[in-house]
């Protein structure tokens, strides 16, 4: 097959044979949601919309699941609780890792944040197929040489099957994705390595995968509408995810707003298509919001990378290991409510994420060519879905760790 699509964020420069692989798996992916979730306004290949305008569709990376559930001050301690809280509420296509330093009294403080919106789909291609890239590019990411040991669990993957590096780099660094074949062979939902716990390598998280990125936006694609007092109106996000019963998916930020931009293309008679750059990326980050000493925040102390400007994969804030400064030195601006910065939910509750699309030109509509769907007058209470019960267990074993830490300290100080 000819290659439709480049690597995310143009970050990387891939053999042909390569992209070719990285291809097939986007290609994979949409051909087993296709058959059911079939749309006559999405194409596959972005060159097949003819006179397409780029948009983002865009939404902010803080977990919206916790907040809902129960609050935005829980929401921030169970996202900040390290590698559980990622692995648990990180579901926005937005993942962060805390990396944590010693001040001169030896006191363990924030330093700075790892924020990633790479796909988990393109670093398993890279595992698969060359594992020598792979290294390269995990060296280069956190600036360091990164062993094969740490990426496979030995030494020389390149006598392995491509089955067995998938296997050994999704248990390792990658998770299993919520692939059924990875799944069955006891590889775990999420890594058991350090290197993508430690860090923000990738995303990893079950439901931040392509195969969820291009469903949404399929599910979208569709001219969904309302007959109301003699007149067809497009369907409102809460009547579409209700007519369809999945109303989980509307209490998210994610998909509510991946869906909703599709349908207002397809509800105008536009064909939707991702672009070659098929990823997810970084649009805007409210940097000012951010202040040191009452002062804007240097520029060294904000780093985006992996991808070309305007398509950022990664974003590294805070201070570097020279400086005796902590990222709980920085203040958060919040409307007259200035607090001190001691995690990565206060950074992605300002950090906008989100794919690029091609919109078609609109093209007339009939009564016929819409998706006709009830109105649901009664809403969605977000606060009664069913994750809500995780989010509270999730919360429940949070505060018992905390109270045993707190217990433990107190009986050090006596």
């Amino acid at each position: 097959m000819n290659n439709i699509f480049t690597t995310p964020g143009n970050a990387d420069n891939l053999s042909k044979e390569l992209l070719q692989k990285w291809n097939q798996v986007i290609k994979n992916n949409y051909d087993s949601l296709i058959r059911s979730y079939p749309s006559e306004y999405f194409e596959f290949a972005p060159a097949d919309i003819n006179n397409a305008s780029t948009v983002s569709i865009k939404w902010f990376g803080d977990p919206a699941e916790p907040a809902f559930c129960l609050s935005k001050d829980i929401a921030q301690k169970l996202s900040d609780w390290g590698i559980k809280g990622r692995h648990n509420t990180h579901n926005e296509y937005c993942e962060y890792s805390i990396i944590y330093g010693f001040d001169s009294l030896g006191k363990k403080r924030p330093k700075r944040i790892q924020v990633t919106t790479e796909l988990r789909e393109y670093w398993v291609t890279l595992a698969m197929h060359s594992p020598n890239k792979l290294a390269e590019i995990a060296s280069q990411v956190l600036n360091r040489e990164v062993s094969f040991l740490e990426l496979y669990g030995i030494t020389d993957p390149t006598s392995l099957s491509l089955r067995e590096r998938e296997v050994k780099f999704s248990r390792i660094v990658a998770g299993h994705g919520n692939d059924r074949s990875l799944a069955d062979i006891g590889v775990p939902s999420q890594p058991e390595g350090d290197i993508n716990r430690e860090n923000a390598l990738f995303m990893t998280h079950p439901i931040n995968g392509l195969d969820d990125l291009i469903y949404i936006v399929l599910f979208g694609a569709q001219p969904y509408a309302i007959q109301k007092d003699g007149s067809i109106i497009p369907a409102d996000k809460e009547s579409i995810f209700k007519q369809f019963n999945v109303t989980q998916l509307a209490c998210r930020h994610a998909d509510p707003a991946a869906a909703m931009g599709a349908h207002g293309a397809a509800f105008n008679g536009q064909k939707v298509a991702f672009t070659k750059n098929l990823g997810m990326y970084i649009h805007s980050f409210a940097s000012n919001r951010y202040l040191y000493n009452d002062n804007e925040i240097p520029s060294a102390w904000i780093k985006f990378s992996r991808g070309e400007e305007g398509m950022y994969q990664r974003l590294e804030f805070g201070p570097s290991d020279n400086e005796d400064i902590f990222l709980d030195d920085i203040i958060l601006a919040e409307g007259g409510n200035d607090v001190p910065v001691t995690g990565g939910y206060q950074i992605v509750k300002n950090v906008e994420v989100g794919p690029y699309v091609h919109i078609g030109e609109p093209k007339p509509m009939s009564d016929s060519d819409y998706v006709l769907i009830n109105e649901n007058l009664d809403g969605i209470n977000c606060s009664e879905a069913n994750i809500c019960n995780l989010m509270q267990r999730l919360y429940s074993e949070y505060s018992n760790s905390k109270n045993k830490i707190d217990n433990r300290l107190n009986r050090q100080i006596v």
